[in-house]
């Protein structure tokens, strides 16, 4: 299992939590990402981690190409 799935099993499970109990999906994501943002701070500076979050920011449009693809 690649660390996609597993991550996708989680989080498509805590979605589904977060439902069931009336939360919002909002809160939810806004949550995974400062645990996010909390664990990259263990290791990484925190100009990298904003790097880090910036770039997926600069391209999370999905009908967009990233800058570095090929036509």
């Amino acid at each position: 299992m690649s660390t996609t799935e597993i991550a996708k099993r989680h989080f498509t499970a805590a979605i589904a939590e977060a439902e069931a109990s009336g939360q919002g999906v909002d809160s939810v994501c806004r949550a995974m990402l400062s645990l996010v943002v909390a664990k990259y701070l263990e290791s990484r500076s925190v100009a990298d981690v904003q790097s880090e979050l910036r770039f997926v920011a600069d391209n999370c449009d999905p009908d967009t190409d990233f800058m570095f693809m090929r036509p």
